[in-house]
This record gives structure tokens, C-alpha cells and sequence, in this order.
């Protein structure tokens, strides 16, 4: 399977972006197929044996609309602002004609020849202003469906011709007025709808906006500025003070601090010496450094952050379905009620035909689905891009929305909750064997191991004094600990085994483990020598992580391999009051199904490396302290930094999301459920209330600006 993204243009409303999904999830060989209408944009993933990229833009070409495989950002940067140009130009063009129309219609008609001023000033506005709506709705005939082109076109022509016929002495009242401001009205309401989708992809533009365009290289023992583009894998790269860095690479000469908020959201400049890593973007702050330049192009962290964040708001939330689902069907229902309420005045109430037509325009033009088909994607937009701009990486909407069910969530300990620089703290000798010996069998043993553990003891072995001898028959036990020989005797070295019980030995353990220590004895021939007592420190936010869950009332839970002793006396540091012990990384997964099947909603908080079975298995995997690695293929969350309080606000950016689609949602379909009838006149027998088509047009204009500007108010969200 192959996923693509393709950039459409022609759209007007949400029905234009049901149509084209639908064409697109009945063509052969498509999968899925997400339209996107805030951001014009399809996600398509298709058998590309069955079918090619060509094939699915003729398939959107034949519905009426413009589509090209990819996203060119500077070319679509150019068509949104060509996009706006022209709205504001239309919408100038037609005000300096509505305006004076109105005026003349509402307060002048006794003036002579008022009608044919009025065609002469209203006729630009319907068949210029207008053309777009009219070119939507043939198209929406063509492939046997409705928009809302299709309600503007009918309801402002019904108006216009109706006009048309009292210039002819055919009826006795006008309208003029009323279509062009219709449209006028309309457009104003597409402006700023427009203005305020681009607002959306803020983040994302000053995402890009970070790379800088040109790179200092080294070539030939001279700096030569180059194009960013033909920078290639292996370049020496200077930077200066102030400058930003061009790719990721490895610093080879020099020293700085680096400024990587935009990248991680970590506001504090990170010491970078010689052998550090640098993201591209971020900034030098001082110093001058040379580095290896070691990713580009696409491979850089910024083009994934970029990459995976447009991803997220391409993608589709299940709530959207809901939307997508009324507005398949709500256009032709709307002309239904336009039909019924005109017939209902005219031939059954017995008002006029102009009364009755006034109901129609009302009903066609109040009723628009724009708002409700903006509600999910404009705060999934807002809402991914306001994550990414503070280290929160959101892999798909799916993923945000599950975000505020989540009631468990379960730490792996290790470079989670704690520091993952773990220190021995104590080595007690068991028997008679000599430190120093103890230290170089260690030594020798866990220079050969990768665990952080084995880090530990190395270091301390060193600081000591430590020689490494010669070894055989190394090995990794998984869970458990490393084994090998040295000269005749076998050495391990790892978790006290199930015959570590000698009071001698099982005093030592029990008195580490009590201090939230973690105990690895050595053992020579079977027979232990000497335990290590490790120590790894908690993160200076790991208590405030788990008080601020438990405010939420979430619960929290420690996953370790270390013993439950250990375990409950960190758990007991952190405030958590459950914790899974002894758990061997293979075996996490089972015990986030097991909280699952208590019913429980789940996220597991791990490295993406050990722990990606859990990460899997879990409702919300949350890959922590990722550093460069964006692109994991295991976790929906991926936090750049090393901060467990980004657990509680990717938590609380969820809820945000999910609370700000709810209340558009819930506006624009109560403004339809009270509005329509309105429309329709169901308050004038009562109470003499009839909608004035051009209050209807306002208040529609209106309200796709008024749930985008909702959506924006995310970004005041205090996370």
C-alpha cells in the first residue's frame, strides 16, 4: 500500500469535500481516502498495482475540481494569498455596487427608473460577483448532488429573475437589492473565513520558516555559502554566533550553547561541545562550532516534525464522521424545506407569491454546512500545531481525540520517571573476595553490556581504579542480567537469583532495595562476591507529573523490572501508589491488556525502543524523551523532551481539542435546528417574525467565520 497527499483546490463547503471522498473510496484500489476541507488537502492510501497517482486526480478533475499530487508549500502559500487577493478584490467589487443598490431599494423607490438602476447596478454582482456559486452548482448537478453553491445560486436567482419580472410589470414587488447583498454578504463571510483558515497552519509555517534558506560549507579549505538544497550527507558546515543551523549533524570543532526551543519547546539553551548533536533550526546562540552534517533534505528532524504534523491534520477523526454524515445529505434536505415552506405560505396559508419566495430565499441562504464540516479539521489543525510548537508530537487526530478518555496511565521507569543515568551508590563485599578483584570481574563483565546499569557500575569501576582482563563466552540474559569468563571462572553479574538467600546476603539486598535502590549482585562460579546498590534518580517534574494526573483523576502506575520492593519505595518517591515489579520488557505489554481489561483507557509512557510492544498495545502509546528520533513508527505521541509533565499537557491539549470540536459542533447544528425554522417563518403566525433573506446571508457568512475563530482560541489553551 502507498499513501500520498494531494492538494485540491475548487472547494466551497464541506459537501464538496464529502463528494470527493466518496469518489475517491469507490475508485478501485483505494483503501482510504481522508478530504480535508480546512486544509484542501487529501490523504490517500491505495494498491498502487490497482491503480496510479494520475488515476486519482483524474477522479477528482471529473467531479469538478482541481488536484496535483504532493504538497509544493511555496505554491500553495501562493494560492491561498492568490485565494484571499481575489475574495477581497470580488468583495470590494461588490460592495461599491450592493451598497448604493441597497440604499436605493430600501429607502428611494419613489426615484424614476429605480428598477432599472437597480438591474444595472445588481446584474454584475449575480452573473461577475456570482459566477463561482453558479460554476459550483452545475458542477454538484453534474455528479447528481447539491453544495452550497447550489443553495446561493438557487436562492439569489430566484431573487434576481423574480426582480426581473417586476420590470416587466409582471409582479408588483423587487428584490434586486436583496440578491446582490446575498452574494456581497457571502463572499465577506469566504474572505474571512479564508483569512482565518490560514491562521490555522500558523505552526506549521513557522516550522518551516526555521530552516534557513542558505549553508556555510567547507570545500576545498574554504567557506562557500551554498543553497541549503545542495547541501549533501557529510559536509563540513560553520556556524556562527546568531545563526541558525542548517541540517542535523555531529559538532566536530568548537562549542556553544543552542537554542532548540521551536524544536523541543525547551526554552533553556542546550550546551553543545564537540561529539553533541544539532537539529537544524535550532539556533546558535554564541560561540562558533564546525560540524558533520549527518541528515538532510527530508531526513532532518525539523522535515519530519513538518512531515508528521501535516500528517496529523490530514488525517480524520471518528467525530468528523458524524459531520461528514449530515452534510452528505443536508443540502437536499435543505431545498426539500425551501420547497415545503414556500408551498406551505403559498397555496395553503394563501400569503403572496412574493411572501412565499422571500420563505424560500431565506431557508436556501440561512442554511449553510460549512460550519459544521469546519468544526473537526480547523481544531485538529490548531490543536496538533499548537503541540508540535511545544515538543508534543501528535501522529493523527485519532490519537488527540482518544487523549481525553484516558483514565490509567502506566511509567516505565527507567529514563521516564527517573533520570535514566542511573550511579552506583554502595558496594558491600560478600566472603572475603577483595574489592579490588570485585571491581575489575565488573569491569570486564558490564564493559561488554548496553544497559544503563551497566553504565553505572563501568564508571564506577573506572573512578575506582578498574582494569578490564580478558573474557570469554559473553552473554545477555534479557530481564535478568550479563554472564561470561574470565580465565576458568564463570562471572555474572545482574538480579539476585532465587538461592541469594544467605542472611548475609539477603540483609545487603533487602537494606538497598528499601532505599529505593536497586540491587545487582556479582556472583564468581555461582557464588556471590559482592552486591552493587544502584541508584537512579527521579526527574525534577516526576512528582508534579503524578499529583497533577491525580488531580485529573487519572490513575498512575510504575512498570519496572525491579523487584517490588525497590519498585514501591521510587513508586512511594513519585507519589504513585501501584506499580507492576519484576516485569521483564517482553511481558509489559500484557499487563497494559490486563488495565484494558478492567475497561480502562490506557496510555503507556516509554523510550519507543524496550518498550514498543506496550506502546503498541496501548490505547495511547507516548514515546518520551525521543531526542531526534520523530519518526518512530511505535507510539501516537512522540514528546521531544525529557519532561514527564509533557505527559500531563499532550493529556490536557487532548481534552482542548476535543471540548473546542464538541462546542463548534454543537453551535453550528443548534444554529441550523433554530435557524432554519426561523427561515421557514414559524415565528410569524405567533409573533409577526419574519427573517429578512439578507439577515439570513449574514448570519450564514458568519457563522464558518465565527467556528474557525473558535478553533484559534486554542492557542490561548494553558497547557
Amino acid at each position: 500500500m502507498k499513501r500520498i497527499e494531494l492538494s485540491i483546490s475548487g472547494m466551497h463547503c464541506a459537501s464538496c469535500s464529502v463528494l470527493i471522498s466518496r469518489a475517491l473510496q469507490k475508485t478501485a484500489g483505494v483503501k482510504m481516502a481522508n478530504v480535508n476541507y480546512a486544509a484542501a488537502k487529501a490523504l490517500v492510501e491505495f494498491d498502487e498495482t490497482a491503480i496510479d497517482e494520475n488515476r486519482l486526480v483524474e477522479v477528482i478533475k471529473s467531479k469538478g475540481y482541481g488536484a496535483t499530487v504532493g504538497v509544493d508549500r511555496e505554491r500553495e502559500k501562493q494560492i491561498r494569498e492568490k485565494e484571499i487577493s481575489d475574495l477581497k478584490f470580488i468583495l470590494i467589487f461588490s460592495a461599491i455596487l450592493s451598497v448604493p443598490a441597497f440604499i436605493l431599494g430600501t429607502f428611494f423607490m419613489e426615484i424614476p427608473y429605480s428598477l432599472l438602476i437597480l438591474f444595472i447596478l445588481t446584474t454584475p454582482v449575480q452573473f461577475i460577483s456570482g459566477k463561482n456559486f453558479y460554476l459550483g452548482a452545475w458542477s454538484a448537478l453534474m455528479n447528481k448532488t447539491a453544495s452550497m453553491d447550489t443553495l446561493i445560486a438557487v436562492g439569489t436567482s430566484a431573487a434576481y429573475f423574480y426582480s426581473i419580472a417586476s420590470m416587466f410589470g409582471f409582479v408588483s414587488d423587487q428584490y434586486f437589492e436583496v440578491a446582490a447583498v446575498l452574494i456581497t454578504l457571502v463572499i465577506l463571510g469566504k474572505y474571512l473565513e479564508a483569512v482565518a483558515k490560514g491562521r490555522t497552519s500558523d505552526a506549521i509555517r513557522k516550522l518551516m520558516g526555521l530552516a534557513p534558506k542558505t549553508a556555510i560549507v567547507i570545500k576545498n579549505g574554504s567557506e562557500i555559502e551554498i543553497p541549503i538544497a545542495n547541501v549533501v550527507v557529510g559536509d563540513i558546515i560553520v556556524v556562527k554566533p546568531g545563526e541558525k543551523i542548517p541540517v542535523d549533524g555531529t559538532i566536530i570543532e568548537g562549542s556553544s550553547a543552542v537554542d532548540e526551543s521551536m524544536i523541543t519547546g525547551e526554552s533553556i539553551p542546550v550546551e553543545k561541545n564537540m561529539g553533541s548533536k544539532v537539529i537544524g533550526g535550532s539556533i546558535n546562540k554564541h560561540g562558533s562550532f564546525r560540524f558533520k552534517a549527518e541528515k538532510v533534505g527530508s531526513d532532518t528532524v525539523l522535515a519530519q516534525i513538518v512531515k508528521l504534523v501535516e500528517d496529523a491534520q490530514g488525517s480524520k477523526a471518528n467525530i468528523q464522521r458524524f459531520a461528514d454524515a449530515i452534510s452528505a445529505v443536508f443540502v437536499p434536505i435543505v431545498i426539500l424545506i425551501a420547497i415545503i415552506s414556500f408551498a406551505a405560505w403559498y397555496f395553503v396559508l394563501g400569503q403572496s407569491f412574493s411572501f412565499a419566495l422571500v420563505i424560500a430565499v431565506s431557508v436556501l441562504v440561512i442554511a449553510c454546512p460549512c460550519a459544521l464540516g469546519l468544526a473537526t479539521p480547523t481544531s485538529i489543525m490548531v490543536g496538533t500545531g499548537m503541540g508540535a510548537q511545544k515538543g508534543i508530537l501528535i501522529k493523527n487526530a485519532e490519537a488527540l481525540e482518544t487523549m481525553h478518555k484516558i483514565n490509567a496511565v502506566i511509567f516505565d521507569k527507567t529514563g521516564t520517571i527517573t533520570e535514566g543515568k542511573p550511579k552506583v551508590t554502595d558496594l558491600l563485599l560478600v566472603g572475603k573476595t577483595e574489592g579490588k578483584k570485585v571491581l575489575d570481574l565488573a569491569l570486564t563483565i558490564e564493559n561488554k553490556s548496553e544497559h544503563p546499569l551497566a553504565d553505572a557500575i563501568v564508571d564506577y569501576a573506572k573512578d575506582n581504579g578498574a582494569e578490564i582482563l580478558k573474557m570469554t563466552d559473553f552473554k545477555a540474559i534479557p530481564g535478568h542480567g550479563v554472564e561470561g569468563k574470565i580465565g576458568r571462572n564463570l562471572v555474572y553479574i545482574g538480579k539476585p537469583k532465587g538461592n541469594d538467600d544467605e542472611r548475609a546476603l539477603s540483609s545487603g539486598i533487602i537494606k538497598l532495595q528499601e532505599e529505593g535502590k536497586t540491587a545487582m549482585v556479582v556472583r564468581l562460579d555461582n557464588k556471590p562476591i559482592a552486591i552493587f546498590g544502584v541508584a537512579d534518580t527521579l526527574r525534577p517534574t516526576s512528582i508534579e507529573t503524578i499529583a497533577a494526573l491525580k488531580k485529573m483523576g487519572i490513575e498512575s502506575w510504575l512498570i519496572t523490572g525491579d523487584n517490588k520492593r525497590t519498585a514501591l519505595a521510587i513508586a512511594r518517591t513519585a507519589g504513585m501508589e501501584k506499580v507492576f515489579a519484576e516485569v521483564l520488557p517482553a511481558d509489559k505489554a500484557g499487563y497494559v491488556k490486563r488495565l484494558q481489561d478492567e475497561g480502562k483507557k490506557v496510555a503507556m509512557v516509554g523510550d519507543g525502543i524496550n518498550d514498543a510492544p506496550a506502546l503498541a498495545q496501548a490505547d495511547i502509546g507516548i514515546a518520551i524523551g525521543s531526542g531526534t528520533d520523530v519518526a518512530m513508527e511505535t507510539g501516537s505521541v512522540v514528546l521531544m523532551r525529557n519532561d514527564p509533565m509533557d505527559v500531563v499537557r499532550a493529556i490536557r491539549l487532548g481534552k482542548a481539542t476535543i471540548n473546542k470540536i464538541k462546542q463548534n459542533m454543537f453551535w453550528a447544528l443548534i444554529y441550523n435546528i433554530l435557524g432554519i425554522p426561523v427561515a421557514a417563518g414559524v415565528l410569524y403566525l405567533s409573533y409577526g417574525i419574519l427573517l429578512s433573506p439578507i439577515i439570513a446571508g449574514g448570519a450564514m457568512a458568519l457563522s464558518s467565520v465565527s467556528v474557525v475563530a473558535s478553533a484559534l482560541t486554542l492557542r490561548w489553551t494553558k497547557l
